[in-house]
């Protein structure tokens, strides 16, 4: 039979107690996490979200304890009253903060019973992902949950007052809005009293808090919920949560600040300290360098080798002159052997296929006297320069140097076969994407070499990075259009909107727009946004938008740009991701309480579901099943 609480009143958590509280009477609340029989002794070690104790219970003491205790099992609710009792010399357990003391208990009850659960919260073991989905609440019992969660409240109430500190005012913003889409799908919700009408759960606060900078409120924040209809992977959901803030008067280096300030102060509270300001790169800079907009600043950069192939050279190698010949090294990785090596061959040529890339072996330029020159030249250039931007930059942001080639490294060296030109419009920004992928990929592979990606608890696992100037436009080779590579409410370059770049020459336009990138993971984006109806109205002409579509989709925001709007500007981080890298999880899934599956499913609630008939037609609605 099981026992009601009464007045009984909990006096410490379970993970509290230590030698210090030796004699004290406790009452302690939890879970049972292990039984143990021993006859006349039976111990349980009852957890709570603070830790795990040991009790004793010893049927000399209390037998009607003893009594309910045999029948306890794992995962039984239970209140234990008794009194801290210091283990004796080699019963202490090292591994437990509380494993100095245990508690001997003169009154146990049993306040609910548990069925056998498909997987023990207390297991190291961790059962099949589907199977912890569907019994969540029994996952979020796990130590790491509660850990991860802890975590998470932590975190953002770190970044909470530390904006309020700064004088911004957290303000919420509409769920329900009209449907301005920002690049995925929206959500949709109908409306039962507007038939055929919609509202949209918002992608952004986007429109909203540029508003709430018209309206004069200076500085906004908000933890806000966020939905987008795309497709799903390990880092993404379909509803996620994000740090999201805007400033009047902004200089975007100022929004830098902020934004380093909060995550210091995130980063504080897993005793990690950051040191500011991050380092700047221009988006130019980033795919010259690494290929890509969110370099890993682990591992070493590209180094342009175009100078020292002289036009001879590269018709005796057959290699293009109008486009760019790129090398990189991965430290440690070059003790190949040389059945290894030409597999590793075969894999990169593999990699790029017919694009128009080789793979330029140094190795064996060494043993060719016509070509060992050129294969010291650049192992020289890969050695003159230092391993990754993180550390030095030159006044624009440029590296100083990228790779340090010494005699255990691999050194890859990437060339453009002739005619390639041709097929990729002598455009080099294609070359050094796949070079930049490669060199991922090649980090991956050898990564147990390198061990730059093994943490050391230190500040050096987290290399951040400022990514600035990105384009405003980029083409859609499929639909021949040009749409906003952000999104079109970000303020292209005022020389660019001088210079008629808009109408003119769209690839050209930079956007006042940034990225706040970690170890090659984008944290979070923004820009400094159009505060002239002028502009705005231009941009959405640019895009193809006409006046009309525009004042359809937009009217409400361009006419509240006429009502003086000031210069403003703002971000947003993603909250889930954020707390996934301090966590050390390897999914967004491991931070969120009740997350979807990778088909945005609820497993617990069993959501979607299909809704009744009269709810269909209370909204108007009716299910047609395509074939």
């Amino acid at each position: 039979m099981l026992d009601f609480l009464g007045s009984l009143q909990r006096t410490h958590m379970c993970g509290e107690l230590r030698v210090e509280q030796d004699g004290q009477p406790v009452v302690l609340m939890g879970w049972v996490n292990r039984r143990r029989d021993h006859g006349n002794l039976i111990f349980l070690d009852v957890r709570d979200r603070s830790g795990i104790t040991q009790v004793v219970l010893d049927k000399e003491v209390s037998g009607d304890a003893h009594a309910k205790a045999e029948a306890a099992r794992s995962e039984y609710v239970v209140a234990v009253k008794g009194k801290v009792r210091r283990r004796g010399a080699g019963l202490e357990n090292p591994n437990m903060p509380t494993g100095a003391i245990e508690v001997v208990a003169s009154e146990l009850l049993l306040l609910n019973e548990a069925k056998t659960p498909p997987f023990s919260p207390a297991d190291d073991a961790i059962a099949n992902e589907e199977v912890r989905l569907k019994y969540r609440y029994l996952d979020l019992r796990r130590t790491e949950m509660q850990h991860n969660f802890a975590l998470r409240s932590k975190v953002a109430m770190a970044i909470r007052n530390f904006l309020v500190e700064q004088g911004f005012l957290e303000i919420e913003t509409p769920f329900m809005t009209r449907s301005t889409p920002e690049g995925a799908r929206d959500y949709l919700v109908p409306s039962r009293v507007h038939a055929g009408s919609f509202y949209a759960l918002p992608q952004s606060p986007q429109i909203f808090k540029q508003i709430l900078m018209i309206s004069g409120f200076d500085k906004y924040f908000q933890i806000a919920r966020c939905f987008r209809d795309e497709d799903l992977r390990a880092d993404r959901q379909p509803e996620f949560t994000q740090i999201d803030l805007e400033m009047s008067f902004p200089q975007q280096e100022k929004v830098f600040r902020v934004v380093e300030g909060f995550l210091t102060a995130a980063f504080k509270t897993a005793s990690i300290s950051l040191t500011t300001p991050f380092v700047q790169m221009t988006y130019d800079d980033a795919i010259r360098n690494y290929g890509i907009d969110k370099p890993d600043m682990r591992l070493p950069a590209m180094v342009s080798l175009t100078d020292v192939l002289t036009p001879e050279l590269r018709e005796t190698l057959k290699i293009e002159k109008e486009l760019p010949v790129l090398g990189f090294v991965i430290p440690k990785a070059g003790t190949l052997s040389g059945t290894q090596k030409r597999a590793l061959v075969e894999e990169i040529r593999a990699a790029f296929g017919d694009c128009g890339l080789d793979f330029l072996d140094v190795a064996r330029l060494k043993t060719n006297d016509a070509f060992a020159p050129l294969a010291s030249v650049i192992e020289a250039k890969l050695s003159s320069v230092d391993p990754t931007l993180s550390d030095k930059a030159g006044k624009d942001g440029a590296p100083v140097g990228a790779a340090s080639s010494t005699g255990d490294d691999l050194v890859i060296v990437i060339t453009p076969k002739i005619g390639t030109p041709a097929k990729w419009n002598f455009d080099p920004q294609w070359i050094y994407k796949r070079v930049g992928a490669l060199r991922l990929q090649l980090a991956a592979k050898f990564a147990d070499k390198h061990g730059r990606f093994v943490k050391t608890g230190t500040e050096a696992d987290y290399k951040f990075l400022w990514v600035t100037d990105f384009p405003m436009y980029e083409w859609d080779e499929e639909s021949k259009v040009w749409n906003a590579a952000h999104h079109p409410f970000t303020s292209p370059h005022e020389e660019d909107i001088k210079a008629g770049r808009l109408t003119n020459d769209k690839g050209a336009v930079r956007a006042l727009a940034y990225d706040i990138v970690l170890n090659g993971t984008e944290l979070g984006s923004g820009s400094i946004r159009i505060h002239r109806q002028d502009v705005q109205a231009e941009i959405f002409r640019s895009l193809g938008m006409s006046d009309a579509e525009a004042k359809e989709r937009f009217g409400f925001f361009l006419d509240a740009l006429e009502y003086g709007t000031p210069p403003h500007g703002g971000i947003a981080l993603g909250l889930d991701r954020i707390v996934m890298i301090l966590a050390g999880a390897t999914s967004l899934r491991e931070v969120i309480a009740f997350p979807k599956t990778a088909k945005a499913i609820d497993l617990m609630v069993d959501a979607p579901t299909p809704v009744s008939d009269q709810q269909m037609r209370e909204l108007h609605l009716k299910t047609v099943v395509r074939s």
